[in-house]
């Protein structure tokens, strides 16, 4: 099936790098050096980065630790590591904590907005953090006024899906449904497992709405119905060999980022399982 079995195979020696919540390493340097991302093949536009949501229930140090191990560059931001009302020396602060690690934060989110005010809140925040992307889920009545922002900030707007769980923006066709007649700025983040989890084809998806693709959330999920969890990558139903060659296909130029969702309180293993089964696809594809 989609030559899992040689993905998972080649792609293990991730798994050997983290296994406790201290991120206790492997002692041999050969699996360290198993984990290196490979260099990326000349046509490849996209990063592989990681959503803060990962991270729910840890600090941002333990965080940058799992990033700089895995040779993960880029960080969705989300407000429990830089609160809101962050002031801006320690905006500065944590900017220097990302950039120690070799860490660029590249968007903010996701942010749920639920009245003007904070939407507006949220494009400042973004503004200051130095972000030129959100990832948010509005209230549809605030769309013209995101609108309004996003062309008043020339910012990226890119709501986030979330499945059969919520009303809000199910799948991809919804978000582009909303967006489509908007400022070309508005699209979204295609979350594939949320939208396979509502019966829609992610990689087919991605051809269709592209232009409109913002950021990416990448993960696995055990069957395409509301039923299905999250499952480490190449564990679950969707097919990454074919995604990895429609995102070359359409040229997408963002972020690939990992939101794990599965024991988020002992999430270790599973991120690296899953960096690095999504790295070999990437090479071996």
């Amino acid at each position: 099936m989609n030559n899992r079995r040689t993905f998972i195979k080649r792609s293990l020696a991730g798994a050997l790098l983290l296994s406790t919540p201290n991120l206790s390493a492997a002692n041999s340097m050969e699996a360290q050096d198993k984990v290196k991302q490979k260099k990326a093949k000349p046509n490849d536009l996209f990063k592989l980065g990681m959503a803060g949501y990962t991270f729910v229930n840890f600090k941002l140090d333990q965080t940058l630790e799992v990033l700089e191990r895995l040779d993960i560059r880029y960080l969705c931001i989300k407000d429990f590591h830089l609160p809101f009302k962050s002031t801006d020396q320690e905006i500065k602060d944590f900017h220097a904590k990302l950039a120690a690690k070799n860490v660029i934060g590249y968007a903010v989110g996701p942010i749920y907005m639920k009245t003007e005010e904070e939407v507006a809140n949220a494009f400042e925040y973004a503004k200051r953090v130095g972000v030129k992307t959100i990832v948010g889920v509005p209230n549809v009545s605030l769309l013209p006024y995101v609108n309004q922002k996003v062309k008043e900030y020339d910012f990226k707007y890119a709501i986030h899906l979330h499945g059969p769980d919520i009303a809000l923006y199910p799948d991809a066709l919804d978000a582009w449904n909303h967006t489509k007649e908007l400022d070309p700025r508005m699209g979204m983040c295609l979350d594939i497992g949320h939208d396979l989890r509502n019966g829609c084809d992610p990689v087919a998806d991605l051809q269709k709405y592209h232009s409109r693709v913002f950021d990416i959330h990448i993960k696995d999920v055990t069957e395409a119905s509301k039923a299905g969890v999250g499952i480490e990558i190449g564990r679950g139903e969707i097919d990454f060999p074919a995604f990895v060659k429609m995102l070359r296909k359409v040229k997408y130029n963002g972020v690939c980022s990992l939101e794990y969702e599965k024991n988020m309180k002992d999430p270790f293993l599973g991120i690296a399982e899953s960096i690095g089964y999504f790295k070999a696809v990437v090479d071996l594809t």
